[in-house]
């Protein structure tokens, strides 16, 4: 999911990016790989990686040329920086629950990069709570007025996307 946001702190865009190519595994490290060897692992993961970037791609391309104006910066939830990259190590309690998620968002950041767009990590857990308190008494209304414009959805998932958007800037 994106929110895209204005420097006004106003949701220009939303939509739902498709992380990966049809008939491809979602989670092949969390779901996918037990009976494998690591080599079959690692190939497997390496091909849905491949996907995830042509889809990432293509997506951020047909979200930048949708938005009016230039995209400076996207914001991602965090994920350990020191994330192991070996898959024999990702396929392990406590790293296999995760491994997919931080590929994705790997990902995006490596596609933002290439945009020279910002990144910008945010705990997910917390961003709301800033953008709160960043926005003061305008929180309320920034944070859950689009419902109201744009109709649902309009979640959670999304006010944290604004918040973090919002946090970015």
């Amino acid at each position: 999911m994106a929110v895209t946001v204005s420097p006004e702190h106003q949701v220009v865009d939303r939509r739902r990016i498709e992380l990966i190519e049809p008939g491809l595994p979602t989670a092949p490290v969390e779901h996918e790989i037990d009976g494998l060897d690591d080599a079959d692992a690692a190939a497997l993961v390496a091909t849905v990686r491949a996907s995830a970037v042509q889809a990432a791609t293509a997506a951020l391309d047909d979200l930048a040329a949708a938005v009016p104006g230039p995209i400076v910066s996207m914001s991602l939830s965090r994920w350990p920086l020191d994330f192991p990259d070996d898959i024999a190590v990702q396929r392990r309690a406590p790293y296999n629950a995760r491994a997919d998620s931080v590929m994705y968002r790997q990902v995006l950041a490596e596609s933002a990069f290439a945009r020279d767009w910002r990144v910008h990590l945010y705990d997910a857990r917390d961003v709301q709570g800033q953008a709160v308190r960043f926005l003061g008494e305008r929180a309320g209304t920034v944070l859950h007025s689009p419902r109201a414009a744009l109709g649902p959805p309009w979640t959670k998932d999304h006010r944290t996307a604004l918040a973090a958007a919002i946090m970015a800037f």
